[in-house]
């Protein structure tokens, strides 16, 4: 899992007037702004900001690391609007909420990106993410089985890792996830 504020590291808050350049991301910017467009949601700068910080993520994320983050840089952003944002994110297609059990939920951007699957420690809460070629067939020979059109999946396999194994003698399953 990436961590740290390298978000947005070399990049200052825009002034009243700059216009901003295009960039890498400028698809993914086209179908957040189509999105927003079909909902009668306007593009604020906001906006425009949390897209930005979401797409210079790596792996999964939290809301809470990403508003301490874009607080680090500067930004004044409630957390109120991280959350509608992400949502809004999430039904445009730009990323999906992971869930690994009811308490915490991550973030990982999918538009223009690889899947990635999940092993989970049942007893530290240490995730790995992983890609498997073997996995993606499996997939879409089921999908192929069914008459479904893979579009993504979510993979996670949960477990004791070697470091839950060795953690103060917990056994398997009584972990904090």
């Amino acid at each position: 899992m990436a961590q740290g504020a390298h978000i947005l590291p070399n990049i200052p808050k825009a002034s009243a007037g700059q216009q901003r350049q295009t960039g890498a991301y400028e698809p993914v910017c086209a179908i957040f702004r189509r999105y927003l467009h079909e909902q009668k949601l306007k593009f604020t700068p906001e906006r425009a900001m949390m897209l930005d910080a979401v797409l210079r993520k790596e792996g999964l994320f939290e809301p809470e690391q990403l508003v301490e983050d874009l607080k680090k840089l500067g930004h004044r952003v409630s957390r109120a609007t991280v959350y509608r944002t992400l949502s809004h994110l999430q039904d445009a297609g730009v990323l999906k909420q992971v869930f690994f059990d009811n308490r915490q939920s991550y973030y990982e951007v999918i538009a223009g990106r690889q899947a990635y699957d999940y092993l989970i420690c049942v007893a530290t809460g240490k995730v790995i993410e992983f890609s498997s070629d073997k996995l993606k067939k499996l997939r879409d020979e089921i999908c192929r089985e069914h008459g479904f059109d893979p579009i993504s999946h979510q993979f996670h396999i949960f477990g004791v890792s070697p470091e839950g194994k060795s953690t103060n003698g917990k056994s398997a399953g009584t972990g904090r996830l």
